[in-house]
């Protein structure tokens, strides 16, 4: 479904077709920018359809982890792309006490998983089977890991999903935090290259994903069972021995925001993006080097029709 569509769908079933006070205009609306591009991109989409409305945007560097308590002050108004995967329980404890209000889905079609770049599955026979891992774990050491395999983890600021799972399958593997998106980048293009082995933690939508060819480890469906209970699973003396649980991906804003800027938080509430748009745009800045102001002003101003109704239905 492409961003118009959602958009206009989700308009319809929450029945906010209606116009609302700017509210503050003369103060800024602080928007955190986290650790990817991804999420640089949904951000600024989100900025650019708020200064149409009529709002002036700041865009505040805040830590995945970090940006709840200031969320939470109203220091920072919104944030756009949480992923329920690495969410920190400090979340959860602001929407228990209502400093932090969610502002539904973004719409994203979301996966997250233990993965590698295609040419590894003839380094390591029996991939895509997590238990192929077992045997070839000695084809992944380096001089920083052996006699250990290495996987390359989410950057520490992500939360170490990857760790969890070494465990959780009793995998001979240790796991080492990427630097950052762009390191992590970085390894999949050199292994790419040099058709070097390569294992990591990675997700969709990315670019790379098909740029790279990436495909994701077979493991058993991540569930709270898995997640609490030793039992369950192939491992019977640990928990997470089992892939992500399906992620969500949601907004969520200062509880203030409501009062404080109406329409803008009508939408922001009603702002969705598709992984059709929202692909290509990261690649634009990650692969041909565009800047993210440019890359999403243009498809701004291409994509009109995707985006304003959201705009004019909270203002008309």
């Amino acid at each position: 479904m492409t961003l118009s569509r959602l958009c206009l769908a989700t308009l319809l079933a929450t029945g906010s077709a209606h116009a609302a006070e700017l509210g503050a205009v003369d103060e800024p609306i602080k928007l955190a920018i986290n650790e990817w591009t991804g999420q640089h991109v949904t951000t600024h989409v989100a900025g650019e359809m708020l200064e149409a409305a009529g709002y002036t945007v700041e865009y505040v560097t805040a830590g995945m982890m970090n940006q709840f308590q200031a969320l939470a002050d109203g220091d920072i108004t919104a944030t756009l792309e949480i992923w329920s995967s690495n969410v920190s329980d400090e979340y959860a404890k602001k929407i228990d006490d209502g400093t932090v209000v969610e502002l539904g889905d973004l719409g994203l079609d979301a996966k997250e998983g233990l993965a590698y770049p295609a040419h590894v599955a003839e380094l390591c026979p029996g991939l895509p089977d997590w238990q192929a891992l077992k045997d070839c774990a000695g084809v992944f050491a380096t001089a920083e890991t052996l006699p250990m395999g290495r996987l390359v983890d989410y950057p520490a600021d992500w939360g170490t999903p990857g760790a969890e799972r070494m465990a959780g399958f009793g995998l001979p593997f240790k796991a080492v935090p990427a630097g950052s998106e762009g390191a992590l980048i970085a390894e999949l293009r050199a292994a790419t290259e040099k058709k070097s082995p390569l294992f990591i933690v990675f997700w969709q939508p990315h670019w790379a994903m098909s740029a790279y060819d990436v495909q994701f480890v077979d493991v058993p469906v991540g569930n709270d069972d898995c997640f609490t209970d030793a039992a369950w699973g192939p491992n019977p003396d640990a928990t997470m021995d089992c892939g992500f649980s399906p992620s969500r991906i949601f907004k969520a804003s200062w509880s203030g925001m409501a009062d404080k800027w109406p329409a803008a938080f009508e939408i922001l509430s009603n702002y969705t993006l598709a992984v059709e748009d929202q692909q290509p745009m990261m690649g634009a800045v990650d692969v041909d080097g565009g800047s993210v102001e440019d890359v999403v002003a243009d498809w701004m101003a291409a994509n009109e029709a995707a985006w304003k109704p959201v705009v004019d239905a909270a203002l008309n």
